[in-house]
This record gives C-alpha cells, structure tokens and sequence, in this order.
C-alpha cells in the first residue's frame, strides 16, 4: 500500500489522527468507541484498513488533501492511549500540532459534534493520558457527543462503558460520519474552518 499512495517517496505521513475506544467484542457499540466507530466509517470510505499492528495499536496510511495521514486506533485500552499515540508521533516525527484526536464526550448531546485546537480533558481519561504524554494540550480534538442519562448520581464509567441500542446507534451515526469530515476539513483548510463548519447549532 505505501508504494501505490506514495510512490518515490520515502517521508512518512504528516498527519496523526487518534480513534479512542478500547479493544475487543466486549467494548463493541459502547458509548466510549464512539472515537472507534468514526475510525471505521472514514476508514472504510477512503478504502484504508486499518489492520497493521505498531505503536500497540491497528494503523493504516492514506492521503487527504494532498497529505500523508496516518489512521490509528490504540489497543492499549483507553485510560493508556497516550502511549500509543506517544509512540506513533515519535516514529513519524509528527508534532501535536498535527494530531487529531477524535472521542466521546457525554457533555454534548448524542449526534452533535464539537471540534477544538486545544483545551483541558475535560475528564476523558483517554484524551488526559495523551496530553501527559504529549506533555501539552494544544491536540485538536473531534468531540462526538454520547449525551448523559437523567439520572442523578450515575456512575460516568458504567455509562460509557454500557452498550448502546439501535436507535441510539442510529442517532449517533450522522455524527460519526461528520467526526470524519471534521478531521478532512482540519487536515485541509485548518481547525479555524473545522470549526466554523462543524460547531454549528443545528
């Protein structure tokens, strides 16, 4: 696949872009794979599998706009994916103002989708562990919202960690299709223009 997307060149990809979730049939359709999830559906559009095994995580390459991006998904189970993407940065030599980092977020409601340049956690262990590794928040970030329940007290990792239902899943799905036009439009015009087009209220 590297000669028929770069033929002649031997530089590697410019870009990193960061699917949170956690491995296995048991994490499947869980509210905090909603990063998992948009990874396949990009992935499956541009024809890229993401299938190779580095960086403990699944990877595969692609161009968009012109530029050599990486796709990866880290297997090291969400509350460690800083290593990962640590990892895969310093392999590639891809500074975090070229990393895309694209999860779940139970403060937006489900099917609305936020992006950032940069910013705290916001308690999302997963998107923590890579600021630390990282060692700077200025990581843009793709927020898919997953909402909350209604209930008072609920434990947050019981919630993200439940399965969703079909019509939850069918709710959330034109926000993973947009997580990944988030991430073109990034990698194209610049978060400045991600934002603009994305943040909207609809």
């Amino acid at each position: 696949m590297n000669i028929r997307l770069f033929p002649g060149k031997k530089a590697g990809p410019e870009w990193l872009v960061v699917f949170l979730g956690n491995p296995g049939r048991s994490y499947e359709h869980t509210r905090h794979n909603a990063g998992y999830l948009a990874g396949d559906i990009l992935s499956a559009e541009r024809h890229v599998e993401l299938s190779r095994e580095k960086f403990r995580g699944l990877y595969g390459l692609t161009v968009i706009g012109g530029k050599k991006v990486c796709l990866l998904k880290p297997t090291t189970y969400m509350n460690l994916s800083g290593e990962s993407v640590r990892a895969a940065a310093d392999f590639y030599k891809i500074g975090p103002e070229r990393i895309i980092v694209v999860l779940d977020d139970i403060n937006l409601e489900p099917g609305r989708l936020r992006v950032r340049p940069n910013g705290s956690s916001g308690g999302h262990k997963g998107l923590q562990s890579i600021i630390d590794h990282m060692r700077t928040d200025a990581v843009a970030r793709v927020r898919i919202g997953v909402g909350k329940p209604d209930t008072p007290g609920f434990d947050i990792a019981d919630w993200v960690l439940s399965r969703m239902t079909r019509s939850e899943l069918e709710r959330l799905h034109p926000a993973l299709e947009k997580a990944g036009k988030a991430v073109e439009e990034i990698i194209r015009s610049g978060v400045p223009a991600a934002m603009e087009i994305f943040n909207r209220a609809e």
